[in-house]
C-alpha cells in the first residue's frame, strides 16, 4: 500500500516547539504556530522582514548577550554549514502593547542548517525555548526563597538550566581560544608559505585556503623551486591535524622536502629523505605529498607521489593527463626499504600542470573519481586564462572559496 502523503507544511506549523525559518540573509521566511504564540507576532509581522529589525534585543544588553549571541551563532551556521546550539541565553523582547519597553526573557535556542544540493545553506531553522519561568525560579532559589508551588522535577530543571548556562560560558571561552589558535596558526602559515618567485609570476599562481572552521587549519602546504634555468621543483603536501600542532609540522617537512629535493634533484629521492624525517617528527606520519620537477629542456614533468591527489597536466588543445603513475603510500605507511616510485610525461608548450590538496576535490560520502573529474573538466573549461584567473576560477568552480571543511593549496603552472 502507497504511504500517505505528508502534508509538511502543516506538520511544521503544528510542531509545539517554537520554530523560524530563516534565509541566508536573515530574513524571516516562516513561522510555525508556536512561535507565533511566543513572540506575540503574527505571521504577516514576521515573513519577509530582516529577523534583527523585529527582534534588535534589547539595546542596555549589549553585543555580549542577546543579538549580539544570536548573530554569532547564525553566522557561525552559515560558516560551518552545522547546526550551533545556545543553550540559555538572556534576549529582552520589546512588549507589543509598548513598543520599544523591553522585557527581560531567556531562551535555550537552537540553530539548524538546511542545506541545498551543492552543500550550501539555503535555509535556517531557528528553534526557541522559553525558560523565562524557570530562570526566574532559580533566581528566587539563590536569594535563599523557596517559589511555592514548585515540584521537585521543577526544581531539578532549574538546576540543570544553571549548568547548561554555566556549559554555554565555558564553551564561549573555549570558542574564543580556538579563534586566537587559529590566528596565531594562520599568521604562522603564512610566513612559511613562500611567494611565487619574482621570474615565476607570469607563468605560475598559488593559493592558500583554510578552512573556515577554527578546528581544521593550517595543515597544507606549496613549494616552488627554482633548482636552476631549466628545472623548477613544484610540490604540495597536507599534514592531518589541525591548528598550531598541524602548522609547526607543516613548516618542518615543508623546509625538510625543499632541502631534500635541492640535494637529490629526483623527486622520489626527495620523497624518500622526507619519510625517514618524517618518522621522527611527532603528528608527521599520515602525511602526504607530491613533489615534480619541470624540465624545460627536455618538455617533461617527473612526479613521485607520496599518497597525494595526482596533479593535473592539461594541454593547450584539452587534452588531460593525471599524474598517477607512481604513487606510494603516505609518508609513515612506506617500507624504508622498500624504492619509492618515479615516473615522467611529456608536455606540450602552452600546457598546464596543477598541483592541489585534497580540499579541493573531495566532497563528503563521494568518491574520489568524481571529484577529479570535477577538476579536469573545469581546468579543460577555463585552460585559456592565465594562471592568476585560472587558480581563481578553479577555486570558484569546485567550490573551495565557501568550504568549512578542509584546508586547500593550489599551484597553477603555465609550461
Amino acid at each position: 500500500m502507497e504511504p500517505p502523503a505528508v502534508d509538511y507544511g502543516a506538520a511544521f506549523r503544528a510542531t509545539p516547539s517554537p520554530m523560524l525559518v530563516l534565509t541566508p540573509g536573515l530574513v524571516m521566511a516562516d513561522a510555525n504556530d508556536a512561535y507565533l504564540r511566543v513572540s506575540g507576532r503574527s505571521r504577516g509581522e514576521l515573513a519577509g522582514r530582516a529577523l534583527f529589525d523585529v527582534f534588535p534585543g534589547d539595546p542596555d544588553d549589549g553585543d555580549d548577550t542577546g543579538a549580539g549571541l544570536l548573530r554569532a551563532s547564525l553566522d557561525r551556521v552559515l560558516a560551518t554549514r552545522k547546526a550551533d546550539s545556545m543553550p540559555m541565553q538572556r534576549y529582552g523582547v520589546d512588549r507589543t502593547d509598548r513598543p520599544g519597553v523591553f522585557e527581560a526573557r531567556y531562551w535555550s535556542t537552537l540553530n539548524t542548517p538546511v542545506l541545498g544540493e551543492d552543500g550550501e545553506v539555503v535555509l535556517i531553522v531557528h528553534r526557541v525555548e522559553e525558560v523565562t519561568a524557570l530562570v526566574r525560579q532559580l533566581v528566587d532559589l539563590h536569594d535563599g526563597a523557596v517559589p511555592t508551588g514548585l515540584t521537585r522535577e521543577d526544581l531539578m530543571a532549574a538546576d540543570l538550566f544553571a549548568r547548561a548556562q554555566e556549559l554555554a560560558d565555558l564553551n564561549e571561552e573555549l570558542r574564543g581560544a580556538h579563534d586566537r589558535q587559529r590566528e596565531v596558526a594562520l599568521s604562522l602559515q603564512q610566513a612559511m608559505l613562500p611567494a611565487v618567485p619574482p621570474a615565476l609570476r607570469p607563468v605560475a599562481a598559488v593559493r592558500y585556503r583554510p578552512a573556515t572552521q577554527s578546528l581544521n587549519v593550517c595543515g597544507d602546504w606549496y613549494d616552488l623551486v627554482e633548482l636552476d634555468r631549466q628545472l623548477l621543483g613544484v610540490a604540495v603536501g597536507d599534514v592531518v591535524g589541525h591548528g598550531l600542532e598541524a602548522a609547526g609540522v607543516m613548516g618542518q617537512l615543508h623546509s625538510a622536502l625543499n632541502a631534500a629535493l635541492r640535494a637529490t634533484r629526483q623527486p622520489a629521492q626527495a620523497l624518500k629523505t622526507l619519510a625517514r624525517f618524517a618518522a621522527t617528527v611527532e603528528g608527521a606520519l599520515s602525511t602526504t605529498a607530491v613533489q615534480t620537477i619541470v624540465d624545460r629542456s627536455s618538455r617533461s614533468v617527473r612526479y613521485s607521489s607520496a599518497g597525494h591527489p595526482p596533479p593535473v597536466l592539461v594541454e593547450a588543445d584539452g587534452s588531460v593527463t593525471l599524474l598517477d603513475g607512481a604513487t606510494d603510500p603516505p609518508l609513515g605507511a612506506w617500507d624504508s626499504a622498500t624504492p619509492r616510485s618515479e615516473a615522467a610525461v611529456p608536455y606540450r608548450p602552452g600546457a598546464t600542470l596543477l598541483l592541489y590538496t585534497d580540499g579541493l576535490i573531495e566532497r563528503r560520502g563521494e568518491d574520489i573519481d568524481v571529484g577529479l573529474e570535477r577538476l579536469a573538466s573545469a581546468s579543460v573549461r577555463h585552460r585559456g586564462l592565465g594562471p592568476e584567473e585560472l587558480a581563481d576560477a578553479l577555486l570558484a568552480d569546485l567550490g573551495a572559496d565557501h568550504r568549512g571543511t578542509d584546508d586547500v593549496a593550489l599551484v597553477a603552472l603555465r609550461l
